[in-house]
């Protein structure tokens, strides 16, 4: 399948309101707080390994997650709706916004949870861009309570592939899922090889040690939800380290 052109433009949380369907899940409390463009936390793509935020096609609609709700990386990719609640000061009312699990907010053990320690356990927390923050809520209100509900993923395009690592050692980057939007697991397979499982490294970084050179690589992903998705013949046979591919996509 064709190699991907990278996007290049931020694409912005916008606000949103769904009605309560059965793709949603109920609300719970939260709250959020926001870092500016100047801050690094995205510079290296986060603890969910997606690199570029804004090129791999994620732009300002992103979050870093708590402990209690990051689920040591399995979480990645999977997207939530949250809105301000509580406070008529500072909270911009009617709206709400859809953002993609990128990034661990670590918690902060010299501080008490309730005093300082915003992603310490039991905290349900969000670090938003303050791009997406100012959709929902004045930028001076900083710590603010939220609510938050888990939604279906809706994506441009096929699942993203991105092919890492040297010699034997593959490693696989996965992006832009739609449907949970986060993988429970991962099998590859090649032209000369049955289907072969793939450990989790870290995030949505998927890794193997296996000879898979000159031959057209598959991909076989489950999403969280239970679904698999296979996309067969994803790359062609001449596929190199450093190259992204697009396979098939989940439902929204």
């Amino acid at each position: 399948m064709r190699l991907l052109l990278l996007l290049s433009s931020a694409l912005l949380a916008t606000s949103h309101y769904f009605p309560s369907t059965p793709s949603h899940s109920d609300w719970n409390p939260a709250r959020a707080t926001y870092y500016a463009a100047s801050d690094p936390i995205d510079a290296v793509g986060g603890a969910c390994g997606y690199g570029d935020l804004v090129k791999n096609g994620y732009g300002k609609a992103t979050a870093a997650l708590s402990t209690v709700l990051f689920e040591k990386g399995q979480i990645c990719g999977a997207c939530f709706e949250i809105r301000c609640v509580e406070d008529l000061r500072w909270c911009i009312p009617g709206t709400s916004i859809i953002v993609t699990a990128t990034n661990f907010c670590a918690p902060n053990f010299g501080f008490d949870a309730d005093a300082g320690g915003k992603c310490n356990p039991p905290n349900s927390h969000f670090v938003l861009p303050i791009e997406a923050f100012e959709k929902i809520a004045i930028w001076k209100a900083s710590n603010m309570p939220v609510q938050y509900r888990r939604i279906r993923c809706r994506k441009e395009g096929g699942v993203r592939f991105t092919i890492g690592g040297g010699g034997v050692f593959i490693s696989v980057m996965i992006s832009n899922v739609a449907g949970a939007g986060d993988l429970s697991a991962v099998k590859i397979k090649g032209s000369r090889t049955g289907w072969l499982p793939m450990g989790r490294n870290w995030g949505q970084n998927w890794h193997i040690n296996a000879d898979l050179k000159n031959q057209p690589l598959s991909f076989e992903i489950t999403s969280s939800d239970g679904v698999t998705l296979p996309s067969y013949s994803v790359t062609p046979k001449n596929w190199e380290f450093g190259q992204s591919f697009e396979g098939k996509q989940f439902d929204s």
